[in-house]
């Protein structure tokens, strides 16, 4: 067994792809007389006491507090973990996970520019993120429309393609 899979419980070790390592893991609230699940930052994404793996390109924020763990993923909106079946006893140290989930969303992260609209010296405006699977070359471009931003606006488009194209020429992604 390597260094990296010590503790690792067997059904988490057996969802890995070829490659894929666990950082860190952590077991979170269960029902009584059930396996006790965990959850686990790998180095390619998250995964879920469910059984579902959520790459680390597609969560789009993350907090913690001492009961859950919720965390907004790219086109399926916000998921909430319970981590502690009893805060009182279970005794459970999140850290290494929650700094190694802030690690690894941060690090998918190449560009992330905040663009005035509809006029230069607008408060409001919209986010380009570019992003990239780790280890990836593929990059995604997602934008992030700011409270008060009308998707209808025909001006939008054209400011979308123009604050594209000057990125694309100021940092070659």
């Amino acid at each position: 067994m390597s260094l990296f899979s010590k503790g690792v419980p067997a059904a988490l070790r057996t969802r890995l792809e070829r490659g894929e390592r666990v950082l860190a893991h952590a077991p979170v609230a269960s029902l009584p007389g059930e396996d006790r699940p965990v959850l686990a930052a790998t180095t390619r994404a998250l995964h879920l006491p469910d059984g579902r793996a959520v790459p680390w390109q597609d969560i789009d924020q993350a907090s913690w507090s001492p009961d859950a763990f919720t965390f907004l993923e790219e086109g399926a909106g916000e998921h909430t973990v319970r981590l502690r079946s009893d805060p009182d006893t279970d005794g459970v140290d999140y850290r290494r996970l929650a700094e190694a989930v802030s690690e690894r969303v941060t690090a998918s992260i190449l560009v992330n520019r905040f663009v005035a609209f509809p006029e230069a010296d607008s408060s409001t405006g919209f986010r380009l993120v570019a992003r990239r699977p780790p280890g990836g070359t593929d990059v995604a471009w997602r934008i992030h429309l700011g409270e008060g931003v009308d998707p209808r606006d025909p001006r939008l488009s054209d400011a979308v393609s123009r604050a594209l194209d000057a990125l694309h020429d100021q940092m070659g992604v």
